[in-house]
């Protein structure tokens, strides 16, 4: 243990104590593509993993690298807390972003593709194909595609068109002159994005009877491209791909309507500013530096690839295959057995507090305790927050069924949510035509908190019912996402969940609350409070231990405490599934830090907080993580799991994640991740573990 002396001597935040972000979030990337070479997961879903590291690192460049190329041009002095400026931050991201790219087709072509040939799953190459074949496909191609597709020639007459993001592109080398008598030497093909990007060839001439035969759509544009240059001879045509900067912005000082001030931008996201090209890697030198001059693209910028520009389109396949055994085997969540015995929901939460595991248990109970809601004549009111969700949620139809039943219903929605903000523009839209009270949280403020509350009058009284979750209100999601969610009538714990839902419809000062942790107000001090209070602890030679499961760990101020609590002995265990800053290991710092990762077939989502309080733990779930948009600039709410059976049955799972060795990964104090092994044990995976647990249980 490190004297206080030597405490107070360390600066905290010195810069080689935080590692970059950015970094950080490719790393995760890589231990998902890491999945896709694991031959212990079956064949279809290692595909998807292939894919999903794909769109990761198409959000990550739409994003991340989009908002540092922006910093670089208004702020390049700036600096953050690893004392990096933008620019340093992009020349450190682009290397090993080409690696991770280059990763990726090496696992498709050297691995996926051969191995999905052995299982009768063929993607057949232009020089493979058959007579039969090719006259199917000149067929498919003057029928399906020659209609729609419409080449653009560059010249002062047809300027370079702009190019939507993400989409699939041709530019194309020709000799000759057109009946115009014009030759400009190039022209571009967009692909209609409504076209599927593998075309499976029929049975009869596929030679593969008993297996799945496929062309990429590439593959047939680029055979018969001279189809759409009548008379001129076609030198060149080759692939790419433009990925834009996608992030919104809202000027949220200068906005009187934030619905029409979203939809508005929603229009320009598909234009917004280059940030990334992808393009075939056979394409001339010349023609790669027309494109990146065209972009404004530098050298890091280009990525050339080998093959397929949108590898993530790829996926198609998984769910045309009907191949059970080389996917998941299925899994049927349960219902706890205090909800599937009771037909009233209200009577059972009232008994006691009830915590479910998604997916491990089902989110039915959620839809079906507002259903209940909506159909039970002693409620009156529901409010629900809505980040992500989708127009036909069985959620909303739930609530639309309470307004017509003539319950007061108040939907806070967060029109801000990315990539969801044109699904939540409609569902507002719909809400409102129900006359519904919609709305859109607090300006300048995400509302990412998830909650509901049902307002019900019980004889003289009012009574407050409550659902907390770490996730959203998306039974999809809810299939596929880790997380937590409560129910409960506590007396305080529902006055401040109506209380929180009075500061995002109305106006006032912050209003205390009993129970609830609340960003932007309580949670960051909160959380900090209860990490000096382990330090005090040890400092008194006391036990004193913090478990916190996160999706990231970025807040420098929350770093900073967590180093000194290792400093004074207090034992950490993080379990972060994406970005973590934190640096654990370092001599003198952060040596009673462990951080891991678990990448497994659910996505870790669920947010927890334990502190072991003198032997009286505290354990708190929340929709926060530890990042300075989490606490500053959104509203969250940290909820604590009181009840004695439901918190040890938290502690029982933290325990499973820290004993994981199948599919945990131990960071290391160079940032990188070293995959779990211990020889001498026997193999555990929490997931698996919690599947079979909950399954037998219910």
């Amino acid at each position: 243990m490190a004297t206080e002396n030597a405490e107070e001597e360390i600066d905290f935040s010195d810069a080689s104590l935080h590692f970059n972000r950015e970094l950080s979030l490719l790393e995760f990337n890589s231990r998902v593509l890491a999945q896709a070479r694991d031959e212990a997961i079956p064949l279809l879903e290692r595909l998807k993993y292939l894919c999903i590291s794909s769109s990761n690192l198409d959000e990550f460049y739409e994003v991340r690298a989009a908002s540092l190329i922006q910093l670089a041009e208004l702020d390049p002095l700036m600096r953050g807390s690893d004392d990096l400026t933008a620019q340093e931050q992009l020349n450190l991201i682009a290397p090993r972003a080409h690696a991770l790219v280059n990763e990726q087709y090496q696992v498709l072509y050297e691995m996926m593709i051969p191995q999905l040939a052995d299982e009768g799953i063929c993607f057949i190459r232009r020089a493979d194909w058959t007579a039969a074949q090719r006259k199917w496909l000149k067929v498919y191609f003057n029928d399906e595609l020659l209609p729609i597709l419409t080449p653009v020639g560059l010249d002062s007459a047809h300027p370079f068109p702009r190019i939507l993001n993400k989409s699939l592109n041709f530019i194309v080398s020709l000799s000759g002159k057109d009946a115009f008598g014009r030759n400009s030497g190039r022209a571009i093909l967009q692909a209609p994005r409504a076209l599927t990007r593998l075309v499976r060839i029929p049975d009869d001439i596929s030679g593969n009877e008993e297996g799945y035969s496929f062309v990429f759509l590439s593959s047939i544009i680029h055979e018969f491209i001279e189809e759409l240059f009548n008379g001129m001879t076609v030198k060149h045509c080759h692939q790419f791909r433009v990925t834009r900067n996608s992030d919104l912005y809202v000027d949220d000082d200068a906005v009187d309507d934030l619905f029409n001030a979203v939809q508005g931008e929603l229009a320009m996201r598909h234009y917004g500013d280059e940030v990334r090209l992808e393009i075939d890697q056979h394409c001339p030198q010349e023609t790669i530096d027309f494109l990146a001059a065209r972009f404004g693209l530098n050298e890091n910028q280009v990525f050339p690839v080998s093959g397929l520009v949108n590898l993530s389109r790829v996926q198609e396949i998984v769910n045309i295959i009907d191949r059970p055994d080389l996917k998941f085997k299925p899994y049927k969540p349960s219902i706890p057995a205090v909800l599937g015995r009771n037909k009233n929901y209200f009577d059972a939460i009232k008994k006691q507090d009830i915590l479910l595991h998604h997916p491990f248990e089902s989110f039915f109970p959620v839809v079906e305790f507002i259903k209940q809601a909506a159909a039970d004549p002693d409620v009156v009111a529901i409010k629900q927050t809505l980040y992500r969700t989708s127009a036909d949620s069985p959620v909303v139809n739930a609530l639309l069924k309470a307004a017509q039943a003539g319950k007061e219903i108040t939907v806070v929605i967060e029109l801000r949510a990315r990539f969801d903000e044109r699904a939540n523009i409609n569902l507002a839209v719909k809400l409102q035509d129900a006359a519904i009270n919609v709305v859109y949280g607090v300006v300048g403020y995400k509302t990412h908190a998830k909650m509901c509350l049902v307002i019900r009058k019980e004889g003289k009284r009012f009574q407050d019912y409550v659902h907390l979750g770490t996730g959203n209100y998306h039974p999809n999601t809810a299939r596929f996402y880790t997380d937590y969610g409560l129910f409960s009538s506590n007396i305080e714990l529902g006055a401040d969940v109506r209380k929180v839902f009075i500061q995002l419809t109305s106006l006032g000062k912050v209003i205390r609350l009993h129970k609830l942790l609340q960003s932007p107000f309580t949670l960051h001090k909160g959380i900090i409070s209860k990490i000096e209070r382990e330090i005090n602890f040890a400092k008194k030679g006391q036990p004193a231990k913090i478990i916190f499961k996160v999706n990231s760990v970025v807040e420098e101020e929350i770093i900073q405490t967590l180093y000194r609590a290792s400093c004074a002995g207090v034992e950490i265990k993080l379990i972060v599934r994406g970005v973590c800053s934190l640096i654990p290991g370092i001599k003198g710092v952060s040596e009673n830090i462990e951080v891991r990762s678990i990448i497994g077939r659910f996505l870790e989502h669920t947010r927890v907080y334990m502190f072991a309080n003198g032997g009286n733990s505290e354990v708190y779930a929340s929709s926060a993580d530890i990042m300075g948009r989490n606490m500053f600039r959104r509203v969250e709410a940290c909820f604590p799991i009181e009840h004695k059976t439901l918190k040890a049955r938290v502690l029982k799972d933290l325990d499973g994640y820290l004993q994981d060795n199948c599919q945990s990964w131990i960071m290391q104090s160079d940032g990188r991740y070293i995959q779990s092994e211990d020889k001498e044990a026997e193999d555990y995976s929490v997931q698996i573990a919690l599947m079979e647990e909950l399954s037998k249980k219910h």
